[in-house]
């Protein structure tokens, strides 16, 4: 009996013991999959910036109450300024699956005059889409909320993305008006005046046809392929949520893109136009997917003039 007895209760301890391993080994993986990620995204334009002399740096304010630990953003203002001042909401790549808000290459433009926040989110391991658009929406939320506090102006917000961001940067400009996706900060608006998409996929819903697609990234964040996910794949692309109303949009895309193909941008860009959008399409010649090509300086001052047309310009026409 005793005997007997010791083997159950080894068998429950070895049984415990397999689930912490089983747990501690999908820690480990998800961490190595963020890891991945955030190296690959890092790959695609270079070591990312850091803040310089002059730029007040806020680290991790939860933009969500009682939030996951990835709802959280990084702002940067610039110091000595006395006026509100227009914000630039990055959102970061890395397949929905990895990345971080410490990847933001738009950091420089905390120098050029604008406050600038990098957005983490939930990724695809930890919840499937809709979770990605229902947190970049409530920071953009939470950011107009505190304005007032971190010296933004709530009325000039541009949303910027590469990748996975730039899909993710693409919905909150497209589905302003989805009130489903609308948590926390109710009083806010995630509506933007401007978006930059850095080669986002536009258009899911090859994900619920072509079996190619069944171990994707784009399957990971709908969780599934097939005819399942069709109805959720359609509402997770950017380009069947175009309306006139949308703002306007600068998109580029490296021709030579061998992850997201460059007709998802050509596509995307003509459905703004024929809806009434505004919108610029820049192909890189040569250029894949990210890489310095992106931030060249005939990029930057394109860039530049885009962000200062539709955040500056406005801003000093409205306060005429």
């Amino acid at each position: 009996m005793h005997r007997a007895g010791y083997s159950r209760t080894h068998f429950h301890g070895c049984r415990r013991a397999a689930s912490l391993t089983a747990s501690a080994l999908l820690v480990l993986w998800s961490g190595l999959l963020i890891s991945v990620a955030s190296a690959q995204e890092r790959q695609q334009t270079g070591p990312a910036p850091q803040p310089t002399k002059g730029v007040l740096v806020y680290k991790d304010l939860s933009y969500a109450l009682n939030g996951h630990a990835l709802q959280k953003l990084d702002l940067y203002v610039p110091e000595s300024n006395d006026t509100l001042l227009p914000l630039i909401v990055w959102i970061h790549g890395g397949g929905w699956k990895g990345g971080s808000k410490d990847y933001c290459p738009p950091i420089v433009w905390s120098k050029k005059g604008y406050a600038v926040a990098s957005v983490n989110y939930r990724l695809s391991q930890v919840a499937r889409f809709p979770a990605q658009i229902e947190d970049c929406k409530a920071a953009v939320r939470w950011l107009r909320a505190h304005a007032r506090k971190y010296m933004i102006d709530p009325d000039h917000v541009a949303v910027w993305g590469g990748s996975a961001g730039g899909h993710l940067a693409s919905l909150v400009g497209t589905a302003g008006d989805v009130a489903a996706w609308e948590e926390g900060h109710q009083a806010s608006s995630s509506q933007v005046q401007a978006v930059i998409d850095w080669y986002g996929r536009a258009d899911l819903t090859p994900v619920s046809k072509d079996s190619a697609y069944a171990n994707s990234p784009s399957a990971s964040l709908l969780g599934g392929s097939g005819s399942g996910v069709a109805e959720l794949a359609r509402e997770a692309s950017p380009i069947l949520h175009v309306s006139q109303d949308d703002p306007p949009f600068l998109i580029m895309h490296g021709d030579m893109d061998k992850v997201v193909p460059v007709q998802q941008s050509r596509a995307f860009a003509e459905a703004l136009r024929k809806a009434g959008v505004k919108v610029s399409l820049v192909v890189l010649k040569g250029a894949g997917h990210g890489g310095s090509d992106f931030l060249q300086p005939e990029q930057v001052s394109v860039i530049d003039a885009f962000l200062n047309r539709y955040l500056r310009l406005q801003r000093s026409a409205k306060s005429d």
